[in-house]
């Protein structure tokens, strides 16, 4: 059975290089192209891809949050993201909205194949070496509860001062020192320093 392709960018020369690129590989199915992503969900309806290859960046839409809907609406339809930089952003944007794998178009044709066989039986592909620092982003809510922490307000104080639980206080604070990997309250005020949150 071949795995279901459906390729999403704006620039036609790159897509239809992809395509031509893809289609030598037997495994593949390449069901559609699409330059405008307006008609992504009407093509995902008609088509009903495996995975879809989808640009980073275009025209007048962002291919992260089409990877959030997506996700959302058909949870068993894979995303590669395809980018034209490796910006340790993108690549973290890509993997909370959601995407199986990440691939620069400088890589060859044979690691997007890979990355499209991954994905589709369930395996992530991305640099990990970029992902091992990574922390997931803090809600506003633990923002605002850090920035308390770091002008030395304790757990009732912050709880008063919010209108909320002390119970809700230490969940918050455990989900920021989950987060940003450490072990106390002052270890994540100095860890969110470091990282430019406060």
């Amino acid at each position: 059975m071949k795995i279901r392709v459906l390729l999403v960018d704006d620039h036609l020369l790159m897509m239809q290089g992809i395509r031509k690129l893809l289609e030598d590989e037997t495994d593949f199915e390449i069901v559609g192209t699409i330059c405008n992503p307006a008609g992504l969900l009407e093509e995902i309806n008609k088509h009903h891809p495996d995975v879809i290859v989808m640009d980073i960046k275009m025209k007048e839409e962002s291919g992260i949050e089409w990877t959030k809907k997506i996700t959302r609406s058909y949870p068993a339809c894979k995303i590669v993201i395809l980018s034209g930089y490796d910006y340790d952003e993108y690549i973290h944007a890509a993997y909370e909205a959601g995407a199986y794998a990440f691939v620069t178009k400088e890589n060859s044709s044979l690691e997007l194949a890979n990355a499209i066989k991954q994905s589709y039986l369930g395996i992530k592909v991305f640099p990990t070496d970029r992902l091992t620092h990574y922390s997931p982003p803090l809600t506003q809510m633990e923002l605002t509860i850090l920035r308390l922490i770091a002008e030395d307000h304790t757990n009732a104080e912050i709880s008063e001062q919010l209108k909320i639980s002390r119970r809700t206080v230490e969940h918050h604070i455990s989900s920021i020192i989950r987060k940003l990997d450490v072990d106390s309250r002052v270890g994540a005020v100095v860890k969110a320093i470091k990282l430019g949150l406060i």
